[in-house]
């Protein structure tokens, strides 16, 4: 098989991984009341937009190509380094899930008895879950030999990101007033930087 074959195949297979990874917690999450929901007109146009990105796109040039149009080269190394980051982005999502648990909610939603999480992945990042979509989305721009293709994830992802990301922060603070506003102070929103402070500040004593 060819080099941008394997690339396909390798992010089809993230496809497969992440559903495989959510199904069971979404059908779990579907039996716990929801208490408070912000879903509405324009976070159905966001998911729409960064599933289009994430996944109408890619899949389709994976599975039928986009007639040389935005084709671009890869080789074997990108292959490699594709497969390493979907691998890490299924591993974070895997944890997310888990840590959430019954909280979990596909939107903008909190459930009867909603705790905020601060242990496990949610120690080092207080949105694990949308640091599992970015490194989808850069897996994808790697492993994807077609500049629109590679390239949606990013962008359909960063329109979600942008825009809900300050909303759902106003709701938890609704929620969890001084608890959320001190672990936020202390947490990272996707990029686990001070967790790399932590380990040289605890490396110098």
């Amino acid at each position: 098989m060819t080099t941008p074959l394997l690339c396909k195949l390798a992010f089809l297979a993230l496809v497969v991984g992440w559903y495989a990874i959510r199904i069971p917690h979404r059908r779990r999450a579907k039996r716990i009341p929801v208490t408070a929901s912000h879903w509405d007109v324009r976070e159905n146009v966001l998911l729409s937009i960064s599933g289009t990105g994430l996944g109408v796109i890619p899949i389709a040039y994976s599975l039928f190509g986009f007639a040389k149009l935005g084709e671009r080269a890869t080789n074997p190394a990108l292959l490699v380094l594709g497969i390493v980051v979907a691998a890490l982005a299924l591993w974070m999502f895997d944890k997310s899930h888990r840590g959430l648990g019954r909280e979990w909610s596909f939107s903008l939603e909190l459930r009867d008895g909603h705790r905020l999480k601060t242990d496990g992945v949610y120690r080092w990042v207080r949105h694990p879950m949308y640091s599992a979509f970015w490194l989808w989305a850069l897996a994808q721009a790697i492993l994807l030999p077609n500049w629109i293709a590679g390239f949606s994830g990013l962008v359909g992802f960063g329109c979600l990101y942008a825009f809900r990301v300050p909303r759902e922060e106003r709701m938890m603070q609704e929620r969890f007033g001084n608890e959320w506003r001190a672990y936020a102070d202390a947490t990272p929103r996707v990029v686990p930087w001070k967790a790399w402070s932590r380990k040289g500040s605890v490396a110098r004593r």
